[in-house]
């Protein structure tokens, strides 16, 4: 039998309706994807009509791309399953990749600023680009904090300095708790640098106390045996300077110190002193710091420690290397320039449990030998080797 005419006629018109329908949904859809955020994905999900919701997820996902991609990553917006539906949960648990974001190029910070992965570790430690900047005033780790167990070969019983009386002997025990405490707060950025450079200096004030406590000595009463206060205030100007062998130059600062243990004659000791400081990166494997210092002068009867800057050292060079993403190994050497003095200090720190947004900790299980002079303020002029054991915690 012959199609109906009127029946032909309205199929056709409800064909036409539908795919009118359907294609000014799309153009909406589409419209909007450009601005969706958050929570756009449930939009798209909330949508009854298998197309719609189709042309809705494709839409939001090309405009989910990372500002910066992980490079070698091939990373895609997630495919659509058989169903219409996108496999969004598996693309929101993958963890984030290191990648390098290029100097400078002053990305909006979309995944916490300081804490942003893409980012170089120097470049978010010191807050030197827009993209890795966690604002003024906010509290920050600076060195390390740290709990550890210290054994030693030797330990000062009677602690002395030239020109002044040698303190009362005391029976203290080789080993000990040593505790590290240090934190920080930038106080102004983009003092020198144009806000358009995509990068900025930072003013920091910062302070760090170290203590070493006779816990396993109760015949004393378990006293601290020497506490160490570490006061400084240090400006940063940004660099990105290529150097040799794929080395960049990150950083230059200047600097200054108080440095006490807030003890009284015979066991005061104290100095003050100015810095520059740089520091270069080679990928995210590699680190080295350089840092010189001058001692600021004061007259000989309020010199509580005279020649301290021979004994501990006028210059530091620290080189960092990170194997893989759970290990560090770092080696700090102090020295005198041919006074024969000074330290060196080898560390391995390795990474325990998960961060933040799934990367690696803060928290290390951190191993440190030390050898030479001046590992605190009363032992400068006496060497000391000691080997610790403890956790810290890096820059929060």
């Amino acid at each position: 039998m012959p199609p109906n005419p009127l029946h032909r006629a309205s199929y056709t018109l409800l064909a036409l309706a539908a795919s009118a329908t359907a294609s000014t949904a799309f153009a909406q859809t589409s419209t909007s994807a450009a601005t969706l955020a958050g929570d756009a994905w449930q939009q798209c999900a909330a949508t009854t009509d298998n197309a719609t919701r189709l042309a809705c997820f494709d839409s939001w996902a090309q405009h989910q791309q990372p500002l910066t991609p992980p490079p070698g990553a091939g990373w895609q917006a997630p495919a659509a399953s058989a169903n219409g539906s996108l496999e969004l949960q598996q693309a929101a648990n993958a963890p984030m990749v290191q990648a390098d974001v290029a100097v400078g190029q002053g990305l909006v910070p979309t995944n916490g600023g300081c804490r942003d992965p893409r980012y170089s570790e120097i470049s978010r430690f010191f807050e030197l680009e827009n993209g890795s900047d966690c604002g003024t005033f906010t509290f920050r780790g600076y060195k390390p904090l740290s709990v550890s167990v210290v054994a030693a070969d030797s330990v000062n019983t009677q602690p002395s300095s030239p020109g002044k009386p040698a303190a009362t002997p005391q029976n203290y025990r080789k080993e000990e708790l040593r505790i590290q405490l240090s934190a920080r707060t930038k106080l102004a950025s983009g003092l020198l640098t144009s806000p358009t450079s995509g990068l900025q200096d930072s003013l920091w004030v910062g302070y760090t106390q170290q203590s070493y406590w006779q816990i396993f000595n109760p015949e004393l009463s378990r006293p601290f045996r020497t506490t160490d206060h570490e006061p400084e205030l240090f400006y940063v100007y940004p660099t990105q300077a290529q150097l040799p062998f794929g080395w960049q130059w990150r950083y230059s600062g200047i600097g200054m110190v108080h440095h006490s243990n807030g003890q009284s004659e015979p066991l005061s000791r104290s100095w003050n002193r100015w810095y520059l400081m740089t520091g270069a990166e080679l990928d995210n494997r590699w680190q080295v710091h350089a840092k010189v210092w001058q001692r600021m002068s004061e007259s000989n009867a309020d010199d509580d420690n005279p020649g301290i800057e021979n004994y501990w050292g006028r210059g530091e060079l620290k080189v960092l290397w990170q194997p893989n993403e759970k290990n560090t190994i770092g080696l700090t050497a102090r020295g005198s320039m041919g006074k024969g003095y000074g330290s060196g200090r080898l560390e391995w720190m390795r990474t325990i449990g998960k961060g933040w947004n799934g990367g690696a900790s803060n928290l290390r299980l951190h191993v440190q030998l030390f050898s030479g002079y001046g590992e605190s303020l009363i032992d400068y002029n006496r060497k000391r080797n000691s080997l610790s054991v403890g956790l810290s915690l890096l820059d929060f």
